[in-house]
């Protein structure tokens, strides 16, 4: 019988329109066969405008996100002006490259709006940094992608794309045993974050 290294499951998802960007996640960590816990966020608030939702060990999102805060702080606080998604994404980047011989376990997907508008950049665990109109990571991604794909257009409306974001994350629960237990979920416009919501599946 084949070992298998326990890797924690996930479904994490970031979808970005003109006027909106919703990143959201599930909420079970789960190790190999074993549920850990059924009340673990993934979805993370950087500044008013910029969030990051992540898929891999909670200790490493965690410590990743909390790093990311802080140096973000420092930058808002010194140059009185808010970072750019780009900025916030390099930053991520920069811990996760810096580690890569000993590497986070975690896939990150940065998004948010600047004054360029609104942005989905999807990380890699060494730091691999790319933009898209919407990214999938975890264990559920072939599931959700997929209902990602049939439905979305660059003009939905902002309840469109949340809708979009828990169905996909609903078909993964369904049939991903690694992802479960509700959706936690950002939604951002131009003016900030507009929900903070956990939703139940």
């Amino acid at each position: 019988m084949a070992f298998q290294y326990p890797f924690p499951g996930a479904t994490t998802v970031g979808i970005k329109t003109a006027n909106a960007v919703v990143l959201a996640s599930e909420k079970r960590l789960t190790y190999g066969y074993f549920v850990m816990s059924k009340n673990v966020r993934k979805v993370f608030q950087i500044t008013p405008k910029i969030g990051a939702a992540c898929a891999g060990l909670v200790g490493d999102m965690q410590i990743l996100v909390k790093g990311a805060q802080a140096e973000i702080n420092i930058y808002r606080y010194t140059y009185r002006k808010e970072p750019k998604v780009v900025s916030v994404a390099k930053v991520l980047s920069n811990y996760l490259f810096d580690s890569r011989f000993m590497p986070y376990i975690a896939e990150t997907i940065v998004g948010g709006f600047d004054d360029t508008g609104a942005h989905i950049i999807v990380l890699d665990p060494l730091g691999s940094m790319i933009e898209d109109d919407y990214a999938v990571v975890g264990s559920g991604a072939e599931i959700a992608i997929g209902v990602i794909e049939a439905d979305y257009k660059p003009d939905l409306s902002p309840e469109d794309v949340r809708a979009l974001a828990i169905k996909a994350i609903r078909a993964a629960i369904a049939r991903d045993a690694a992802s479960g237990n509700g959706i936690d979920l950002l939604l951002f416009s131009e003016e900030g974050l507009k929900l903070n919501e956990t939703i139940s599946v």
